[in-house]
């Protein structure tokens, strides 16, 4: 018998990736499903980037790379930066990874030690803590209020701050709540950590995806002092519709660059050569399609708004950015729904699911219980359906 290491049992599967597998499995069985689980745009990857694949593949780049990618898609990189957020560096700043969640995974393991401690203000993205917690750090949960905008204030980051404080994970905008941190909030969490020697690891994948008069910022250009002492990640699954050619990036300086490149080296080799010549075509070539995109996810906001608007006892905050909406559900709890009790975030998400054949993802799992997750990275008429049957299912309670 195989014994399974304690480190494999301590770790959670994926929340949003077993909600979407729960799902499928419905689906198979011939049931309609709305199905807003999935953090991934529901539009083909744009022709001229599939066409430069094609073009790698028919010209013979098929073979290993660089194992922290090409000195090209880093060119293309540094290029990007420079034009969209006048950030500057070089490629030796640069790597690319096998997408943005792999990218997270090589900075922490290059910079965290054991027993140090990874502030994250909650809600947060499900796999950050498990992630944290795969180098032997500690997670420091810091709780964001719905009435704050799910926004970390300076004095929470301060209070949570300690001698063993390694890093600040920052995501903005933010997965799951869609908040977007402005300028002026994120230059006050910096100036918190000026004076100390806390690294920032600021994930920044949504960060072409904001609505209105909100605007992304590069965490990494907000003050000199910590320039070096920021790792940005980054990556072309959302704005590009790429989310299965893996494609995530860090920027870093140099030494942490060579330590995440030591231990890539040895975990896959390197990414797909095919894939970052698409990536190259998706940061040099038109954008268009991101606009195009990014005005549809607006449209699929409002109208998720005034659905759920219309829907008594639901509460969501405003957002201006990514493409979910963060549920306030506790008020169905202590309720049954077709005799089934529902007492937090898990059995609302259940019932729902197994009920009304409406998947939504529990807020428990972005360490928020009282919560649900929706991704409206889907058709309007999934939305309109979905939303109706969820109100009659509320209805019937």
């Amino acid at each position: 018998m195989i014994l399974i290491s304690s480190l494999a049992g301590s770790i959670q599967p994926s929340a949003t990736l077993a909600a979407g597998a729960k799902a499928r499995q419905l689906r198979a069985s011939g049931v309609k499903v709305f199905d807003f689980s999935l953090g991934e745009p529901d539009f083909n990857t744009p022709a001229h980037i599939c066409a430069a694949a094609e073009r790698a593949m028919a010209g013979g780049q098929t073979h290993y790379t660089p194992s922290s990618g090409t000195a090209e898609v880093k060119a293309a990189i540094v290029r990007w930066y420079k034009k969209v957020h006048g950030y500057e560096f070089g490629i030796e700043n640069v790597i690319v990874s096998n997408g943005a969640k792999h990218s997270l995974h090589n900075a922490l393991a290059a910079t965290v030690n054991p027993y140090e401690e990874v502030i994250i203000p909650t809600p947060y993205w499900v796999s950050y803590s498990d992630l944290v917690a795969m180098t032997g750090a500690k997670p420091v949960l810091v709780s964001a209020t719905f009435e704050s905008g799910f926004k970390m204030t300076p004095a929470q980051l301060k209070a949570a701050l300690t001698p063993r404080t390694r890093m600040l994970m920052l995501n903005s905008p933010c997965n799951p709540t869609g908040t977007v941190y402005t300028r002026k909030e994120l230059e006050a969490l910096v100036d918190v950590i000026v004076g100390t020697d806390v690294i920032i690891l600021s994930d920044e994948i949504y960060e072409q995806l904001t609505y209105g008069d909100a605007k992304p910022t590069c965490v990494a250009m907000l003050r000199p002092a910590i320039k070096d002492r920021v790792i940005t990640v980054s990556g072309a699954s959302k704005s590009y519709a790429m989310t299965g050619w893996r494609m995530g990036w860090a920027i870093a300086p140099a030494a942490v660059v060579k330590a995440m490149d030591t231990i890539q080296s040895q975990e896959t080799s390197c990414p797909s050569s095919v894939s970052q010549a698409a990536l190259i075509a998706a940061l040099d070539g038109p954008q268009e399609c991101v606009a195009e995109m990014r005005k549809e996810f607006e449209a699929r906001k409002e109208l998720v708004l005034k659905r759920l608007a219309d829907i008594p006892g639901l509460r969501i905050a405003p957002f201006d950015g990514a493409f979910y909406a963060f549920i306030e559900v506790a008020s169905y709890f202590g309720k049954t729904f077709g005799g089934k009790l529902v007492i937090d975030s898990m059995s609302f998400c259940t019932a729902l699911l197994e009920q009304a054949h409406v998947n939504l993802v529990p807020g428990a799992a972005f360490g928020a219980d009282g919560f649900a997750r929706m991704s409206f990275a889907t058709s309007r008429e999934e939305i309109e359906g979905g939303l109706a049957k969820l109100k009659a299912w509320l209805a019937a309670a």
